[in-house]
């Protein structure tokens, strides 16, 4: 079976609680599958990603989705405009250089679209 690829795309700050209980009924669902999610962050909801301002909870549940084939990443862009030192960044978010060109290339690599709502 062919591997199944989801892309979570958020855009708003106050979304967030919401996408991460989406992405863990995700991993529920497709447990049993070959899958791997990918959650970009674009907008304000970067700042979710700050260390400084995270909290504990949040954080411990987004290791945990980490380390079961979750991926988390941020467009450099919109860090940089909401002056997010790399230095804060929560250790597992990786940075790309363009969250709009990411979601383009991941959609080419064949994941599945899902907006935060």
């Amino acid at each position: 079976m062919q591997q199944k690829k989801i892309l979570f795309h958020i855009d708003e700050l106050n979304k967030w609680d919401l996408l991460l209980k989406d992405v863990s009924i995700s991993i529920n669902f497709y447990r049993d599958i070959d899958f791997h999610i990918y959650v970009l962050a674009t907008s304000e909801a970067v700042k979710f990603y700050n260390s400084k301002d995270i909290s504990y909870t949040h954080l411990d549940f987004m290791e945990y989705l980490a380390n079961n084939n979750v991926e988390f990443a941020a467009g450099k862009e919109d860090m940089d405009y909401y002056d997010i030192d790399l230095k804060n960044l929560v250790q597992f978010v990786q940075v790309v250089p363009s969250g709009s060109l990411e979601l383009v290339n991941r959609q080419k690599e064949g994941y599945t679209y899902l907006k935060a709502w």
